[in-house]
């Protein structure tokens, strides 16, 4: 059976990181920097405490074009972030491709830039299931009675994509023992540790763990690979006052390569370039995921 979030885990928002910067705060008040603040949502897809320092950096930028504080919230969860942003406790939320789906219908979520590499191309990652270098498994089907390590509930690359390969290959959920590991590296870590005969790593996740020495790809054999998925994007809310949400998208978008590196460095952009704009249909593919796969939002 697969995990789901406590719903009433979801009704408390933990404010991990309060980014204060200072400066000049005469806009306080203003229609550009409402309540004396704007609030930034980020998912946890990684280790809140190596996302931290990486989204202050970002969040400064941020504040200092606008004028205004920015309080920087990292999530419990998916779910959690869709709640915030739809019950008015986030102007801006950094969702997962997926996560955006279900954000931009209950939350009114609208996409307004995401990462793009030196070139000014908006960046995209992959979704991959890994096995053992020397497994007998050298294809989706092969998986079936086989255990599989997935990221968490709600995932895009952990979850959703490596559901709709075993879909695409005639594999009901059932035939496979999915394993939520809870996150990319849980995943990867399950795989590494043999406690599973695969798992799913995404581009991004592979990035990191070797550039951290953990992981060695000679030691293991990816059996697939999912179409390229656009970035995350950053959004903003719909009911936000028009002037808002101009001054935020156009600030977002006149940060530096400098203000993103951090951030960009856990997205597999190396080296980044400025934000770029993007909108619903750059999402477009991932809408059509949620419906080939029956997704709710109880699903993310």
């Amino acid at each position: 059976m697969r995990a789901r979030p406590a719903l009433a885990a979801l009704a408390v928002l933990p404010a991990l990181l309060l980014t204060g910067c200072g400066g000049d705060t005469a806009a306080t008040g203003s229609a550009t920097c409402p309540n004396g603040k704007i609030r930034f949502g980020v998912e946890p897809y990684e280790d809140p405490a190596k996302l931290k320092p990486a989204y202050e950096t970002l969040a400064a930028a941020l504040q200092k074009s606008l004028n205004c504080p920015v309080e920087l919230k990292i999530v419990e969860d998916y779910s959690a972030e869709v709640l915030a942003m739809r019950n008015g406790q986030l102007e801006m939320a950094q969702f997962g491709p997926l996560g955006y789906v279900f954000a931009s219908t209950r939350a009114d979520a609208r996409p307004v830039a995401s990462f793009a590499d030196a070139k000014g191309a908006l960046t995209t990652y992959t979704a991959g299931i890994w096995v053992p270098a020397d497994s007998p498994i050298t294809s989706v089907k092969d998986l079936k009675g086989r255990s599989l390590a997935l990221s968490s509930p709600g995932s895009t690359s952990g979850d959703a994509l490596p559901r709709y390969a075993l879909k695409t290959q005639g594999l009901a959920e059932s035939d496979v023992r999915i394993d939520y590991a809870g996150g990319h590296p849980e995943a990867l870590l399950a795989l590494a540790n043999g406690k599973v005969e695969a798992a799913e790593i995404n581009s991004q996740q592979l990035a990191i763990a070797k550039a951290e020495g953990g992981f060695d790809p000679a030691a293991y054999r990816r059996i697939w690979t999912s179409d390229p998925v656009p970035n995350d994007p950053i959004t903003v809310h719909g009911k936000l006052d028009p002037a808002l949400r101009q001054a935020i998208t156009s600030a977002l978008l006149e940060l530096g390569p400098q203000d993103v590196a951090k951030v960009g460095a856990f997205l597999d952009v190396d080296p980044p370039g400025p934000l770029v704009a993007v909108g619903k249909e750059t999402y477009q593919p991932l809408f059509d995921l949620a419906a080939a796969l029956g997704l709710t939002e109880k699903d993310v």
